[in-house]
């Protein structure tokens, strides 16, 4: 059995008990969680884990408002190098039978192995973020159009560059991905066709250390600056704090993603100059979700967050930002141009 790294402030020995069960040949498919004491969720994250600043974070504040807000224990399952498709059905697998419900795939990576656990466990809502592939009567799939937030950077970003030259940087080229990379780029164009926008992936599948390794992006984003960009907008999840440093450090804007990463503890040294951040409400996903099974009408098929939910947007936070006022008239216009449909947004470059 692989090991579960991290317990979110559930007690150790309580989780143990119910490994230890599950180990021995416990519970089965069919009567798992029936005999639960309380409530219990829990998260299998993604490439990089807990402590990315970004994706995996999100998640995370969400079960942990989950436990504060809805009583919910927590349980949280980390991901190793490399794994594989084996070893996600494997966490998956010891979650459901341990009694966890809803058990969440924090990202798209997740996909094959919901899709052959879920089936097995017909009582336990399965969550997985970012895919919306694979579909199942007990499956909710928490998916986002962050092409639109990634567009809204774009208008910020042409609004605020004095190089004419901005930079988009992918953790790994996905459809994901893209999906950043289109809007940015469509964001950009629509605002000031005369800027110049660097675009590049730091790996390709079947290599993700693009999500995960900061070297890759910091080596990116000081490749970027060189050729003169002055914004820099990274998707790339832990790897995109690499980038953050550099382009700080520089003394250029950078635009976080997912989470508001000017508010995230391990990038304080840099936050001065995290202009903004293209936000997804992960974490209002897995409570919502967490709430829906706990109701007693667990949310199923595809669970959508855009603009027009605050599903996405562009983060305020930082007062450098918020002073802007040309460029905040500007966000706000192209948002309301997106959620009445004067705007389409691509969803690839």
């Amino acid at each position: 059995m692989r090991r579960i790294t991290r317990i979110a402030t559930v007690g150790l020995a309580s989780a143990a008990l119910a490994f230890s069960a599950t180990a021995c040949g416990g519970k089965s498919s069919s009567d798992a969680g029936s005999d639960s004491k309380g409530a219990k969720a829990a998260l299998a994250y993604d490439i990089g884990g807990r402590g990315d600043q970004s994706f995996n974070d999100a998640a995370y504040a969400g079960l942990a408002k989950a436990e504060k807000e809805l009583g919910f224990k927590g349980t949280e399952a980390e991901p190793s190098d490399g794994e594989s498709d084996a070893d996600k059905v494997q966490r998956l697998t010891t979650l459901a039978r341990a009694g966890n419900n809803p058990v969440i795939g924090v990202g798209f990576a997740y996909a094959p192995a919901i899709k052959k656990v879920a089936p097995k466990f017909p009582k336990i809502t399965f969550g997985i973020i970012d895919d919306a592939s694979v579909t199942g009567e007990n499956i909710a799939n928490l998916v986002f159009n962050e092409e639109q937030g990634s567009y809204l950077a774009g208008v910020a970003a042409a609004k605020v560059t004095k190089t004419k030259t901005v930079g988009f940087i992918g953790g790994v080229e996905t459809p994901l991905i893209k999906k950043f990379q289109a809007g940015f780029e469509q964001g950009v164009k629509d605002t000031d066709p005369s800027v110049k926008v660097l675009s590049q992936y730091l790996t390709q599948p079947p290599n993700f250390d693009g999500f995960s390794k900061p070297d890759l992006g910091k080596a990116a984003a000081q490749g970027q600056l060189d050729k003169k960009a002055d914004v820099v907008y990274s998707a790339a999840g832990n790897a995109g704090s690499g980038s953050i440093e550099a382009t700080a450090k520089a003394g250029k804007w950078a635009f976080g993603v997912d989470s508001d990463q000017y508010s995230q503890k391990g990038l304080a040294a840099y936050k001065e100059q995290i202009l903004t951040s293209v936000t997804k409400d992960v974490s209002g996903s897995v409570l919502n979700l967490i709430k829906s099974v706990k109701d007693g009408k667990p949310q199923t098929g595809e669970i959508r967050y855009g603009l027009d939910k605050d599903g996405v947007g562009l983060a305020g936070s930082n007062p450098a930002f918020t002073k802007m006022t040309e460029v905040t008239a500007a966000v706000d216009k192209a948002k309301k141009a997106i959620v009445d449909g004067t705007v389409t947004v691509k969803t690839t470059p």
